[in-house]
């Protein structure tokens, strides 16, 4: 999208090297497509982990090899969709790796004191589910703050 981004097939490698897939990174097949609302619960709950990738093209289990995807050949009408879907901007991005085309999603991390909601479910990641938060860690999240004023705030100035 634009040559805003560019993540080249030596990072791709890079990323495939990894030990194991973790909060801010996710590989997945997705050779022929992909579906559009997997695609929408990944990007919140990437998001809502601190932000990270959304590979597609390259297989989930190690080695890892990049298999190519052929998933959302317009990637800026897929990065519009994405957006009017979750409410935030995720960049798309296809990388001509040499053993096929890949697709990277940069996932931006939900700002502070927010967590962000599909259809109303607050996503996590677990293992290789996508999983409702638990109110712990909506708890945590929201109390974060970042400076909005409280009850206790406002109480205390008058």
């Amino acid at each position: 999208m634009g040559g805003r981004m560019t993540t080249t097939p030596s990072q791709i490698d890079l990323w495939r090297q990894a030990r194991s897939e973790h909060q801010n990174l996710e590989f997945k097949e997705a050779k022929q497509n992909f579906d559009r609302e997997k695609l929408s619960a990944y990007c919140v709950a990437l998001a809502n982990e601190g932000g990270g990738h959304l590979v597609l093209g390259v297989a989930d289990k190690p080695p890892r090899p990049v298999v190519g995807s052929a998933a959302f050949a317009n990637l800026v009408d897929t990065a519009d969709r994405l957006f009017v879907k979750v409410g935030f901007r995720v960049d798309a991005e296809e990388v001509a790796h040499p053993d096929g085309r890949v697709i990277v999603f940069h996932v931006p991390s939900r700002p502070r004191g927010t967590a962000y909601h599909l259809d109303g479910k607050y996503l996590m990641r677990s293992g290789q589910s996508l999983v409702p938060m638990s109110e712990d860690r909506l708890r945590a999240i929201f109390g974060e703050g970042g400076g909005r004023i409280g009850w206790r705030n406002r109480r205390s100035r008058t």
